[in-house]
């Protein structure tokens, strides 16, 4: 018989030790937040006439869920809802990670 802890031989249980999660000292970084009403498209000429009461047309629809991004990625949307007299946002949609298929 083998006295090495790799023997087979033990009728004990293997211990699986359980990886440490490696995000724990991440999760209080503050992370800058953006909420996209929409986006739209302008020319050079008209960024360098905007004045007040210029309307920007945007392609999203009026009244459409909004985008939740950090650092420019979408991370969910959502609609606008008023909290203690502050806008805020209700998450109404989670943009599951690139390369991850939804089912």
């Amino acid at each position: 018989m083998s006295s090495s802890p790799t023997s087979s031989s033990s009728t004990e249980p293997a211990q699986v030790l359980a990886a440490p999660d490696l995000t724990t000292p991440l999760q209080d970084i503050r992370c800058q937040v953006d909420v996209i009403i929409g986006t739209g498209v302008l020319t050079l000429r008209e960024c360098l006439t905007l004045q007040p009461q210029y309307v920007v047309k945007l392609v999203e629809p009026a009244g459409g869920d909004l985008s939740i991004r950090v650092h420019g990625v979408t991370l969910a949307t959502g609609e606008v809802v008023v909290v203690d007299n502050a806008a805020a946002l209700r998450v109404t949609h989670i943009v599951p990670p690139v390369g991850v298929e939804v089912s």
